[in-house]
């Protein structure tokens, strides 16, 4: 009889095709430095990214909820337009990086663009099949391991 593990799942592509991998559409590496941040690293840089935004929030807003938002749009847009990371993506080894190259800039309107897609939540907990959230996807960016 056929198990599951025989199969495959339809989100691994077919079964024994070792050439696919998360980010093997945008010419990224497998592993190393270049290759598509894993999932547990970008929710804990994004947590950690949260956590700063929440203290500063609270000691300059009284931790009002908007302020705390607008803090995060602020990090995200002026940090990753400028350096390529948030404090939160330096931490843990991360990098935003333009689809064209690796030396490439992110840039102000991409930037601008993944902070708002990225502050309404939605965008970026869909993601397509290389593991990149719709706000990368629309901004032109993606995550990876420095």
């Amino acid at each position: 009889m056929v198990s599951r593990e025989d199969m495959g799942s339809w989100l691994e592509g077919s079964p024994g095709d070792d050439s696919r991998h998360s980010g093997s559409k945008l010419g990224l590496p497998a592993a190393g430095p270049g290759s598509m941040a894993p999932l547990g690293r970008r929710v804990l840089a994004l947590m950690i990214d949260w956590l700063v935004c929440l203290l500063i929030s609270n000691l300059a807003f009284g931790g009002h909820a908007m302020a705390t938002l607008a803090v995060f749009a602020v990090e995200n847009v002026l940090l990753v337009s400028t350096l390529g990371y948030t404090l939160g993506h330096r931490i843990l080894g991360l990098q935003v990086r333009g689809l064209a190259g690796p030396g490439q800039m992110v840039g102000f309107v991409r930037g601008a663009t993944r902070a708002v897609l990225l502050c309404l939540v939605l965008p970026a907990v869909v993601w397509d099949s290389d593991g990149r959230g719709m706000h990368d996807r629309a901004a032109g960016t993606v995550i990876v391991r420095l």
